[in-house]
């Protein structure tokens, strides 16, 4: 419980400047819903001129674009960017820390086994990744709510802001998995970057095409928010790799964390 508890501490500041710039982003975007509903043919108009890879792309539907809920489907894959970025700092820094800020020898000497140290690492970033999304989701709502200009579904505007937590989930998995390959990392951030955006451009790439089978190599394609407005539902063979990524990243993490030389710090 004490390393826990000294995890949150540690982690509070960073996911408090996460939080605020997702809430920041998401009330920038919102603030132009406005203007945007009540020029709905020509902003229609004018996205209609883009190529449909580009549309693709952006994740823009023509049809409801100017819904509360397609305008939102549009500007959340932005705000998803920002809690995958999140999520992958935590997955490569929660275990590689100890090595970077030399306390490694002084916590692997205390009578606590190293399941019990990632345990407690994990909970505390899982912690402040909900608590990341319950502060996004309740500040995002209100705005929606401000800035509407018609009555929208909230049990869709909740299942796709839930997303974000479950791309979250996959890239801190990953996080997690790529960290303990490294005995000192000087910084998480071009890591984090790198991963994240890779992945991120793969699935802008995807998008472009009709291979339903290549989304499953980006975990941002993994979710289809066209498809969860329109039925109300995500798609259940995504949602599954999804789980299985988490637990098979998380699981081969403790084996080789438990079995990993740790490198005293001179």
């Amino acid at each position: 419980m004490n390393m826990y508890l000294h995890e949150l501490k540690s982690l509070r500041k960073s996911t408090i400047i996460w939080t605020c710039a997702m809430i920041t982003l998401a009330l920038i975007y919102f603030s132009i819903y406005p203007s945007l509903a009540n020029d709905a043919a020509d902003f229609k108009k004018l996205l209609g001129a883009y190529p449909p890879s580009v549309r693709a792309m952006l994740g823009i539907s023509i049809d409801n674009i100017t819904s509360i809920l397609g305008f939102y489907s549009m500007i959340f894959s932005f705000i998803t960017l920002c809690g995958a970025i999140q999520a992958m700092n935590l997955g490569v820094s929660i275990l590689s820390k100890e090595a970077r800020e030399r306390t490694a020898d002084f916590l692997l000497v205390k009578p606590v086994s190293r399941a019990a140290i990632v345990n407690s690492k994990l909970l505390a970033s899982l912690t402040m990744l909900l608590a990341t999304n319950v502060l996004y989701y309740a500040a995002a709502s209100i705005i929606a709510n401000i800035v509407k200009t018609s009555d929208y579904s909230n049990r869709l505007f909740f299942m796709v802001t839930l997303t974000m937590f479950f791309v979250q989930l996959m890239f801190l998995a990953i996080g997690v998995f790529v960290s303990v390959f490294f005995t000192k990392l000087k910084s998480v951030l071009p890591i984090s970057l790198g991963v994240v955006f890779g992945f991120y451009i793969i699935g802008a790439l995807i998008a472009t095409g009709k291979n339903d089978a290549a989304r499953f190599i980006s975990p941002f394609k993994y979710f289809d928010i066209s498809y969860i407005i329109k039925n109300a539902s995500y798609e259940a063979s995504y949602l599954i790799t999804g789980a299985v990524i988490v637990i098979a990243a998380i699981a081969a993490s403790y084996i080789i964390y438990i079995k990993k030389d740790i490198h005293s710090v001179s």
